[in-house]
């Protein structure tokens, strides 16, 4: 066996090699074991969910290539698996980069001090957020609640984020296989029914993928990207957010690149993308200060609020079936491809939640069972703040008409037509609310409404009327 320094360098939300400061770190100072754990133990409820799954398949076996087919793949609770490699090998060290959920920061605390115990060099490494949340703060030391304050006061008023770091120039893995070591298809990330092929299929997934879409994105929507990104039909946003999860990309490779490209774009799309990839720090900045943000409410005052509980149209709104075509076409976006463009997803939201009166945590669990870009602290705080309960949250009183957000943000309904194209006969002006196009201009579009495409569940007044009423009982 070789007396040259050995580091375990666990892989976690950072599945790429360039600008991974833990790899980095390890690669200077010798061999390097690379692994990968599937823990649901720890995840607990937060274990990801399918969509999820599906992706971090493909991106572990992009990974795996790009270390030559050294990346090691472990399934239980780190805890034990970590152990049992610093038991069988000679390891001096372990490296990481920091994750932020709540039960990954309590089992790394236990897994940092377990290593300590036996003199072996534990160290974490900031890979994920542009400014760790600890580091900014109120003048009087209590964190912020209002994103505004929190990126201008706070994020800004510290040193610009670190420069990226490039792919390790040496990088020397472990040949022989640790113990208990297993395939990736042991891991079982894909389901058994093969839904998630046309899902996939829809991206590229990995660490070039992502560099890829973000050069595509600097040279082309960037400039149009303030404007047009509440448009869905249009192609102006980055569709960066699952890379960034799972860390095929960081956010300071993105951050940097937009700043540079904001040298030739005219307007304001780099400084709102920068202001937007805050936004995602402000999500993790919550769940780290108020860690319960994914199950209660971040405003007490919600606890009171009375839901109805009975859910009858929950399929409906899973399904993309409820009628409202802007609402139907965002659900079945999300089913078909993992992902929803972001002011659809205030839409399905506010009408989930304000309209049919279900609890924003249901909503919450649908999404990070379907989304490619499951991310617990955005998800947990999005949907508070479509709720009206999160931090800096929409008022209560905002509840979005979806028949207008669709007639504003998608008014020839070419988005809505790509995912309800049973609505293609119908003349533009009944895309938005086929309920009130004429006998005769359906039976011309060959549309037989309950049949080829359902009634409406809800009616919007009424229930726009009904949600007010509950809300403004707690103001």
């Amino acid at each position: 066996m070789s007396s040259e320094r050995l580091t375990l360098i666990w892989f976690r939300q950072d599945l790429r090699l360039a600008d991974n400061p833990a790899l980095s770190a390890a690669a200077a100072t010798g061999r390097v074991l690379p692994i990968y754990i599937l823990d649901d133990v720890n995840a607990g409820n937060w274990k990801m969910g399918s969509a999820s799954r599906a992706w971090l398949n493909t991106s572990l076996q992009a990974l795996d290539r790009s270390l030559e087919g050294r990346l090691q793949f472990f399934r239980g609770d780190a805890r034990a698996i970590i152990a049992t490699l610093v038991e069988s090998l000679p390891i001096d060290a372990v490296y990481w980069n920091r994750c932020y959920e709540p039960w990954r920061i309590e089992r790394d605390a236990q897994i940092k001090s377990a290593l300590a115990e036996r003199n072996i060099e534990a160290d974490s490494y900031n890979a994920s957020l542009l400014w760790e949340p600890w580091t900014v703060s109120k003048g009087d030391g209590t964190p912020y609640r209002v994103f505004t304050p929190y990126y201008r006061k706070g994020c800004l008023s510290l040193p610009p984020p670190r420069q990226p770091l490039g792919r390790p120039q040496k990088l020397r893995c472990l040949e022989s296989e640790a113990v208990n070591s297993v395939s990736l298809a042991a891991l079982e990330l894909l389901p058994a029914q093969d839904w998630h092929r046309p899902m996939l299929q829809d991206w590229e997934i990995g660490e070039r993928a992502a560099q890829r879409s973000l050069e595509s994105f600097c040279d082309g929507a960037l400039g149009i990207y303030r404007e047009g990104r509440d448009f869905p039909a249009q192609t102006a946003t980055s569709r960066l957010s699952p890379h960034l999860h799972f860390g095929e990309l960081s956010p300071q490779q993105a951050w940097h690149r937009i700043d540079n490209a904001a040298m030739h774009v005219e307007g304001d799309g780099p400084g709102h993308f920068l202001r937007e990839l805050a936004w995602r720090e402000f999500s993790y900045y919550l769940l780290y200060h108020f860690p319960h943000l994914p199950e209660r409410n971040f405003n007490p005052r919600f606890d009171y609020f009375q839901w109805p509980g009975d859910n009858q149209d929950l399929g409906a709104w899973q399904r993309g079936d409820t009628g409202f075509p802007i609402v139907d076409a965002g659900m079945r976006e999300l089913w078909q491809t993992g992902y929803m463009h972001n002011r659809v997803r205030m839409i399905v939201a506010s009408f989930l939640i304000k309209n049919m009166l279900v609890h924003w945590r249901t909503g919450a669990d649908w999404f990070w069972d379907c989304l490619v870009d499951a991310d617990l602290a955005s998800n947990s705080a999005s949907w508070q703040w479509c709720a009206g309960s999160g931090a800096d949250a929409a008022p209560y009183f905002r509840i979005f008409n979806p028949v207008l957000q669709s007639e504003k943000f998608d008014p020839q309904g070419e988005y809505l037509l790509r995912y309800c194209p049973e609505l293609s006969g119908l003349p533009v002006r009944y895309r938005h609310k086929p309920w009130e196009a004429p006998p005769e201009v359906l039976k011309a579009a060959g549309l037989r409404l309950g049949v080829d495409y359902p009634q409406p569940i809800l009616d919007l007044k009424t229930t726009r009327e009904r949600a007010l009423a509950r809300f403004k009982a707690l103001a």
